[in-house]
């Protein structure tokens, strides 16, 4: 009898779940995936639970007040970030996350209630983590481009002696180029063969928010322009030397201290050899001169 009220119960709790689904209009889960997976730069297949709370965050998208500079800045963000969303929907998903931690304070409060406040601030999290996961691609993506920045300024100080063309030194690059770089560069370059070469150059600039890109898109543009920007290619590329020389600087003194002993022990190593060997010398001198 037992058994067949959890079969009554599931059957029930599914044809519930299927009726509402059918009155809200939710996508199927199959639509909803390949919505998530088009246009995706990492090319990583979404969830399920994932593609499922996008579908019910889409229809709570409209009920998510937001302003109209949060929403421009939002959405410039997202699509930066390669994040193929609204930013209502955005947030609405968040939201819908953060409310599945804290749903699970109902079967603690029977259990164990002692943990409820641990799972409200689990919530909040969970929230604040989803949020801000557009600005951390956003940072890791211009994070990776600025360190092929000096590689890129390098090259275009050598192509500038015989080429003025921009737009093949950019298509020249891209091939080269890691995955970040290289697909900016791809959406910068149809966008120089679709408009002026200016507009796009200021776009990807602003698509990226860098002042190391911001310096170099000012030297493209002159060279747009006709001036003779060989010695500003010359100079900006000694100076993202010097910055690449201090961010490995940065990324050393990272080092784990129990790498550093290995490598105190590698030094000492090798003092011991060169003392040895002296040491060797130095005896086999003596005992010619006896």
């Amino acid at each position: 009898m037992e058994f067949l009220l959890i079969v009554f119960g599931i059957l029930l709790a599914a044809g519930m779940f299927l009726l509402l689904a059918n009155a809200l209009k939710i996508p199927y889960l199959k639509t909803s995936k390949a919505v998530m997976n088009a246009g995706r730069e990492d090319k990583k297949l979404s969830k399920t639970i994932e593609a499922i709370m996008l579908g019910i965050a889409s229809k709570l998208a409209q009920f998510v007040p937001m302003d109209k500079y949060k929403r421009t800045r939002l959405e410039s963000t997202l699509k930066s970030a390669g994040i193929k969303m609204t930013p209502e929907t955005f947030t609405a998903l968040a939201l819908l996350k953060s409310l599945c931690i804290a749903l699970l304070a109902i079967p603690c409060a029977f259990i164990f209630p002692l943990v409820i406040p641990f799972v409200i601030i689990l919530a909040v999290a969970v929230y604040f983590r989803e949020t801000g996961k557009a600005d951390a691609k956003m940072r890791e993506k211009r994070e990776a481009i600025e360190q092929e920045l000096p590689r890129f300024v390098a090259t275009v100080e050598q192509e500038l002696k015989t080429s003025r063309d921009i737009l093949a030194i950019m298509e020249n690059f891209k091939k080269h180029a890691g995955v970040h770089f290289a697909y900016e560069l791809d959406v910068t370059c149809a966008d120089m063969r679709s408009s002026s070469y200016e507009a796009a150059l200021t776009r990807f600039e602003a698509r990226i928010g860098s002042a190391q890109l911001s310096d170099v898109v000012r030297g493209l543009v002159s060279v747009i322009r006709g001036d003779d920007s060989a010695v500003y290619f010359k100079m900006l590329s000694h100076d993202f030397k010097l910055i690449e020389l201090q961010r490995l600087k940065s990324q050393a003194q990272k080092i784990p201290p129990k790498i550093r002993v290995f490598s105190f022990g590698m030094l000492m190593l090798f003092l011991l050899t060169y003392l040895f060997v002296m040491g060797m010398q130095l005896i086999d001198s003596l005992g010619t001169m006896i």
